[in-house]
């Protein structure tokens, strides 16, 4: 049997890209195939999307002509030693940290894809950086791109970029999960059910998310549509300048971004 695309791990975010191409019907159930770990881990993959399984990597690179490599870092070596022949076949790497480089030592005859995804591709709604190594035909660009953002928000940049794809979109849903539950303490503070507070706080950040990416406004014109004179968010605004948030923040994803240039480097 054949299959369009192939995944080596199907953990959270090989799931995740599972369950995007199947809603958006990039791919059919049936063109699409897996390896995991472990039998039970097969047995869950097989029955929670309704794709078929093999046993490893072998049989997934023989039968796809798309490969997403989705396993942990230490695990590399090794699935790499098992994948076979795969000359001339696209390699879509979410491996965290791996370049291009690194993975052409693996693999040497492949077309590679790296990408770095984030942990809101679980719901569809991911942002993600996205290089390649020079040898896909614009077509088959085209076709990583769909695949992609069949989870999101896809961004093709350049691999001296995607250190900062990493604090920028890879790390900031923890930062953004931080300042939503701060929201909903606030909310407490002030006699809100904890439950209403923190769906409020989260539905208000996906909806200035969506208005900055839909009417594709620069934020700060965005945030003086909510500024009266004299009104009440102008003094919330005030307020966060004056405790740093935007400096914090900035700082945030500097530090991120560094640390994911020194795990690169290692």
């Amino acid at each position: 049997m054949t299959a369009d695309i192939g995944f080596i791990g199907a953990g959270k975010m090989g799931g995740a890209l599972i369950g995007g191409l199947l809603s958006k019907r990039v791919f059919e159930a049936d063109r699409i195939v897996a390896c995991t770990g472990s039998e039970e881990s097969r047995r869950r993959v097989a029955e929670e999307y309704g794709i078929r399984t093999v046993p490893g990597p072998a049989e997934v690179c023989s039968e796809s002509r798309i490969i997403v490599l989705a396993v942990k870092p230490k695990q590399v070596p090794e699935v790499v030693s098992e994948m076979g022949d795969v000359s001339g076949k696209i390699l879509v790497s979410v491996v965290a940290g791996l370049t291009v480089e690194q993975l052409k030592s693996y693999v040497p005859d492949v077309k590679i894809v790296r990408v770095m995804p984030n942990h809101c591709c679980m719901v569809l709604e991911g942002a993600m950086g996205y290089c390649d190594d020079g040898t896909l035909t614009d077509s088959e660009r085209d076709e990583v791109a769909g695949i992609l953002g069949s989870v999101g928000l896809a961004v093709s940049v350049s691999e001296s970029e995607m250190d900062i794809v990493t604090g920028i979109a890879g790390s900031s849903p923890a930062f953004i999960y931080l300042v939503i539950d701060a929201m909903a303490d606030a909310g407490v503070l002030n006699g809100l059910k904890r439950d209403a507070a923190i769906r409020l706080a989260a539905q208000s950040v996906l909806g200035a998310a969506k208005m900055v990416l839909e009417t594709g406004k620069h934020p700060d014109i965005l945030r003086d549509e909510v500024c009266s004179p004299g009104g009440t968010t102008i003094e919330g605004v005030r307020e966060l300048e004056d405790r740093g948030l935007r400096a914090a923040m900035i700082a945030a994803v500097d530090v991120t971004a560094e640390k994911s240039r020194r795990m690169t480097r290692g």
